[in-house]
């Protein structure tokens, strides 16, 4: 199942469709997930809750200021991830949506995100951080969408952002040693050991053991319309990823 702005009807759903990239925004379907530009503070909300239960803090290490209030309670946590954005019925079922549904995100020129919604029952399922400058991803889903392989088409559609969105050859990306569900999705998508530092330092000042992995294109790049300016560097200091 999937909800698209092509859809006719009074309560016309709100996800974007593939081919409609545009001012810092982009579009990018798998098998089982549409990724897409946040447009409204509830696809980031859904971002933070993806990312905010213990599981997931253990391995991406988001500093503290980052954890919102609202998002510590596991209930509200689970309420937003399996809410439905393209499904105005999922929406409006729950009124304290409203606000943030009416905020529009804007998109930053560092870095590019996508929210990612399960194509079969239309659920968030989690984001990638694309950090052009840096050439490195970093990502994360929710907890009902792990152990799926659905890890593995996030770093994909990753991949196919910065290749033929963002014109990259080469894009990296570091997990923590102990954490092998990312270090198989990456490796299921496509990434290959790279050099890097041995260590890395999380946000919240935990010192890990890291690898290194890169994805290189197999074909020319390209960048797509919604591609802003970058300043490509091969510094590796960036996002570690989540399990997978």
């Amino acid at each position: 199942m999937l909800w698209s702005r092509r859809r006719a009807g009074r309560a016309a759903p709100m996800l974007p469709v593939p081919g409609t990239c545009a001012n810092r925004r982009h579009v990018i379907r798998t098998e089982r997930l549409l990724c897409y530009t946040p447009e409204t503070s509830l696809d980031i909300a859904a971002r933070l809750a993806a990312a905010a239960d213990p599981e997931a803090q253990r391995w991406l290490g988001v500093a503290e200021h980052e954890a919102t209030v609202h998002l510590a309670d596991a209930r509200v946590r689970e309420a937003v991830v399996n809410l439905r954005p393209g499904d105005p019925d999922s929406l409006n079922a729950a009124p304290w949506t409203r606000q943030m549904r009416a905020e529009p995100f804007e998109p930053r020129d560092e870095a590019a995100t996508l929210i990612a919604v399960r194509r079969d029952d239309g659920r968030y399922a989690g984001s990638i951080d694309l950090h052009h400058d840096l050439q490195l991803i970093g990502g994360c889903l929710a907890p009902h969408a792990r152990g799926t392989g659905m890890g593995t088409e996030l770093f994909l559609a990753a991949a196919l952002l910065a290749h033929t969105h963002f014109g990259l050859p080469t894009i990296g990306a570091g997990y923590e040693v102990t954490n092998t569900a990312s270090a198989r999705a990456l490796a299921a998508a496509g990434f290959v050991p790279a050099d890097g530092p041995p260590t890395h330092t999380l946000e919240n000042g935990r010192e890990i053991e890291a690898r290194w992995v890169q994805h290189v294109a197999e074909r020319p790049t390209s960048r797509c319309r919604g591609a802003g300016p970058t300043t490509p560097s091969k510094a590796k200091s960036g996002s570690v990823s989540d399990s997978a």
